[in-house]
């Protein structure tokens, strides 16, 4: 697909971001799938939903798609993604965006209801250093009402297994560069077909401004987000999936 083609095209451009996505994880489907039978399970069809870090709003076009009745708020910061989940979700008044820096302490001021039954995210706070997570996670503990969810599907390794760590990174690097031979389009070119296109090149501009090419947060292991999720008031916390290298961990409320 062509930059031309790609320009003011939402659907393509949403299309391009998760096809870009599932380069670095094939299994991005299934954790998504676990992520809103879980909601589904714990608070039922009809969901108000707080998007955390949405991005382009991957996680809201599930949602939506699947429970007609659903309702999501997505936050983000990055400009350039927010344009593109803006533009593919202009026509649909279930959802509404709101830009936001998650490291402001008064960043849940900026939104339009008080508490919801789920906050969701996926591969996203890992750009967040620890104490800036655990001070998150209190703030969401104050967002989810009783009763209510959060799920954060993210890279959570296990420093204890290094020879099946570095096994399993093997596979996977081969296994990319394979896809990457085949046109996979990685991070890096995906970005550089964003700034070379009108619609997002100020958007792009800003939004490394903001990050430059990553942010440079943490990866802590599964106990350590359980830990600071009971920290924050939520009553059980558990993995309800898990990749070689990521988890989807539950916290109830």
């Amino acid at each position: 697909m062509t930059e031309t083609v790609l320009d003011g095209d939402w659907q393509a451009w949403q299309d391009s971001w998760d096809r870009q996505q599932e380069w670095y994880m094939p299994d991005r489907e299934e954790r998504f799938r676990v992520m809103l039978d879980m909601v589904e399970a714990l608070v039922g069809p009809e969901p108000r939903v707080l998007d955390l870090a949405c991005g382009t709003g991957s996680i809201s076009d599930r949602l939506l798609k699947r429970f007609p009745k659903a309702e999501s708020v997505g936050v983000d910061l990055d400009p350039a993604l927010l344009a593109i989940a803006e533009g593919y979700f202009a026509d649909e008044p279930r959802i509404r965006f709101v830009r936001a820096d998650l490291k402001d302490p008064q960043w849940p001021a900026g939104l339009p209801h008080d508490s919801y039954d789920a906050v969701l995210t996926a591969t996203a706070l890992h750009w967040l250093h620890a104490p800036e997570l655990r001070t998150l996670y209190g703030r969401l503990g104050g967002l989810v009402r009783d009763g209510g969810v959060f799920l954060n599907a993210d890279h959570m390794p296990d420093e204890e297994t290094p020879r099946i760590n570095a096994a399993e990174r093997e596979f996977r690097h081969a296994r990319m560069a394979r896809a990457k031979a085949a046109g996979a389009v990685d991070w890096a070119e995906w970005w550089r077909r964003a700034a070379a296109t009108p619609h997002l090149a100020g958007p792009t501009a800003e939004r490394f401004a903001i990050y430059g090419e990553h942010a440079d947060g943490e990866t802590p292991p599964l106990r350590w987000h359980a830990e600071a999720l009971r920290a924050a008031g939520f009553s059980e916390v558990r993995p309800v999936w898990a990749s070689p290298t990521d988890s989807l961990v539950l916290a109830l409320k």
